[in-house]
């Protein structure tokens, strides 16, 4: 199928939300982690979400280049290729981008989905995310709100953060404390900015204690109920049912009890990175160490062509990734929802 149309792309948010499970938002580096992701959603039976931050982007383009524009249009066209050759819908989102980074990231982006659109295209990116949780909240919603009108524009479906999700990711640090927890007030200010619709549609991710980076279960202190309360808070307001498009981010110490609860509560979206990241370099390290006087020419020997060439460790790499992401998949409960 092709990359998901503005069109399609809402029916999936809409249905995840009524059926009370999410899509893994994979972050991808390369074409083997774009192979990898696209693999595990075909066999979980589910649609997804494949996303590159500042970092994977300015990666894409080459490492002694740096441009993360060039990077994410490269991305977008081999995705938009080889997508059309699995059964399933695949979104296109880019992740977190600060401040300091719109100029150079997501503003050009939107302006190419805008000519895209003038001329009958859909737009490169399905949606894009502003991480506006290193400003006060009130200017964090001033810059969403001009986004929004941007984004609806170009049929773009826009992400924001509210609070602050602790730990670092490409550069990117939030601090371990009370911003960690949205509030009900936070999630009534952005309704009474963003709408619920009418401006555009677009996904918060409100936080509850979530944390990136690699935690074993139970040492991140999460608390979903938080996400209950803004919706039901949000909902009584307007008159609508968990009227909130929700992501989970930092979610790699959660336990499956706490994830499936966040569903139950309007989560349409969650990041999956560190977990994919270690899926993907473990059979790489087994490789490596199984056949090292193969992949190393050891005392003036040959080595083994076999052993080093990079499709060798590569399939096993996209192998690995790919099993993980299908256990995203039923974590999150969109396996077989296709």
């Amino acid at each position: 199928m092709p990359i998901a149309s503005p069109d399609v792309y809402a029916e999936m948010l809409d249905r995840a939300k009524a059926g009370a499970f999410a899509y893994p938002a994979i972050n991808v580096t390369s074409s083997q982690t774009l192979n990898a992701a696209l693999r595990g959603f075909a066999d979980a039976e589910s649609d997804g979400i494949i996303q590159v931050s500042t970092g994977g982007a300015e990666y894409l383009s080459g490492p002694t280049i740096k441009d993360m524009v060039t990077g994410s249009v490269a991305f977008a066209a081999y995705a938009r290729e080889v997508a059309a050759k699995y059964p399933v819908n695949i979104a296109l989102h880019t992740d977190h981008c600060p401040k300091d980074k719109l100029d150079k990231f997501v503003r050009p982006l939107i302006a190419i989905s805008k000519e895209r659109v003038a001329k009958g295209l859909d737009p490169l990116f399905q949606s894009h995310m502003w991480d506006g949780s290193a400003v006060p909240l009130d200017e964090n919603l001033r810059i969403a709100e001009e986004l929004l009108a941007d984004c609806a524009a170009a049929r773009i479906v826009l992400e924001i953060e509210v609070g602050v999700v602790g730990g670092e990711e490409d550069g990117i640090v939030g601090a371990i404390d009370e911003k960690l927890y949205s509030t009900v007030e936070d999630g009534l200010a952005t309704a009474a900015a963003l709408g619920l619709g009418e401006k555009g549609r677009y996904m918060a991710a409100m936080t509850f204690g979530n944390v990136h980076g690699v935690y074993k279960p139970g040492n991140v202190k999460l608390r979903p109920e938080i996400l209950k309360e803004i919706q039901d808070a949000v909902g009584a307001k307007y008159g609508r049912e968990k009227p909130l498009n929700l992501v989970f981010h930092g979610g790699s110490g959660s336990l499956l009890t706490e994830i499936r609860e966040t569903l139950d509560y309007g989560v349409v979206k969650m990041n999956v990175d560190t977990d994919t990241q270690y899926a993907f370099t473990r059979p790489v390290a087994g490789h490596m160490f199984a056949n090292y006087d193969g992949v190393l020419k050891i005392d003036g020997e040959v080595g083994n062509k076999k052993a080093y060439d990079p499709r060798a460790w590569g399939k096993l790499a996209e192998e690995g990734m790919a099993k993980r992401v299908l256990h995203a998949c039923q974590d999150l409960r969109s396996a077989g929802t296709r």
